[in-house]
Formats: structure tokens, C-alpha cells, sequence
């Protein structure tokens, strides 16, 4: 059994949805974060960065997005969304969710809380290079689809995953992930993917999944 302490429309919502691909029994805690729920005593003893998503698993707390669904891959082998260790597309799986998770997603920090490495004075300044690095990172992804359908290999795998959240996450900016017409094709074939729906229903998000 796991437990998963998320909140909807945040990295927690990644997890909660791999965690419905794999149809394994689990716990949901939706923190409120306008209560400060991901800041209490309790949840930080867990996750001392006081953000989502946090899983137990095994009575341990596991944090970060993608380390968490690249676990998970591992642990559930029989779903196929990792490329086995030493396997030929291990190596291209490996570098696209460390580039996903550490030169693409901070981007998407710097965007939506620009006072954090920026400063008060210098939030339009941070958001300006935010968004460009962001709409760098969106071309490059559709350019490595514009011959394929998935990220890495021939399937679905918890890259695509990692992807199509960072992408949602780009949905109200002024050039969103949809705007690249190979990622538009992509993305559209991956939201019809039953578990992509229903953690939206779940978590009660009605914007992006249906175009």
C-alpha cells in the first residue's frame, strides 16, 4: 500500500496519475495549501522541503517527482514504463527525465514564484527568462517528436509522463506546450489516456484535458 500526499494541479498530480496507470491500491492525502497544510510540523517531518508530491512507500516517505515515478517503474516492471537496466534505451530514458527534472521543471519555479530567484525588484526580469527557457525546452521536445510518437522508445513510458505534466503546467502561459505542432499531437493522443482523465476528475480539474 502506498500514500501519497499531493494537491491538485501540482507535481503530486504526476504521481497520483502513474500511481491510477498502475492500478495499485493507495492512499490520496490532498493538502490544502492555502491552509498551509504542506508546511505543518507533521507534513514536514515527512518532506522537509514542505512541497509535493511526498509517497510512502514501505513506511518511508519518498520525495521529487521523478524520482518517485522512475521508483515506481521499478518497482512495477510489469507495466513497462521503464526501460529495463541495460537494456538499449535504458541510457536515453535515464538523460531525458534527469533533463526533464533538473534543466526543464525549475524553469516552471522561476515562472510561477519569480521572488525566489529573482527578488521582489526583479520579478518581471526572472519571469521574461523563465518563459524563454521554458519555450526553448517546449521547441526541443517537439523536435524529438517530429519523427516519433513517445519520448523515449516505442510505448508510454514514465518520460512521457514527466513530460505531459510540465506541459499542462504550460497551459496559460503566453506560448503554451500546444502551440508546437508536434507536441500538439502528442499531447492530444496522451490525454485520451483513461488514467490522465479520471486523476483530473479526481482531483476536480476541468482546464487542458480536453484541448
Amino acid at each position: 500500500m502506498y500514500t501519497l500526499y499531493g494537491s491538485p494541479s501540482t507535481a503530486g498530480t504526476a504521481i497520483h496519475w502513474m500511481l491510477l496507470e498502475l492500478e495499485v491500491p493507495f492512499d490520496l492525502k490532498l493538502l490544502d495549501f492555502d491552509k498551509g497544510e504542506h508546511k505543518t510540523p507533521e507534513y514536514l517531518a515527512l518532506n522537509p522541503d514542505g512541497v509535493v508530491p511526498t509517497l510512502v512507500v514501505d513506511g518511508a516517505p519518498v520525495t521529487q517527482m521523478a524520482g518517485i515515478a522512475t521508483l515506481l517503474a521499478e518497482r512495477h516492471p510489469e507495466a513497462g514504463f521503464a526501460p529495463p537496466p541495460g537494456s538499449p534505451a535504458r541510457a536515453e530514458y535515464l538523460t531525458w527525465t534527469l533533463w526533464l527534472a533538473n534543466s526543464f521543471q525549475p524553469h516552471f519555479r522561476a515562472w510561477f514564484y519569480p521572488h525566489e530567484p529573482a527578488g521582489e525588484a526583479a520579478q518581471e526580469g526572472a519571469k521574461a527568462a523563465a518563459r524563454e527557457r521554458i519555450e526553448a525546452g517546449l521547441a526541443r521536445l517537439d523536435a524529438r517528436l517530429a519523427d516519433r510518437d513517445w519520448l523515449v522508445g516505442d510505448h508510454f513510458t514514465t518520460v512521457d509522463l514527466l513530460a505531459t505534466i510540465l506541459c499542462r503546467w504550460s497551459r496559460n502561459m503566453p506560448k503554451p506546450a500546444t502551440a508546437w505542432p508536434n507536441l500538439k499531437r502528442y499531447l492530444d493522443r496522451v490525454r485520451q489516456r483513461p488514467a490522465l482523465r479520471e486523476v483530473h476528475a479526481r482531483e476536480g480539474l476541468t482546464d487542458w484535458i480536453d484541448g
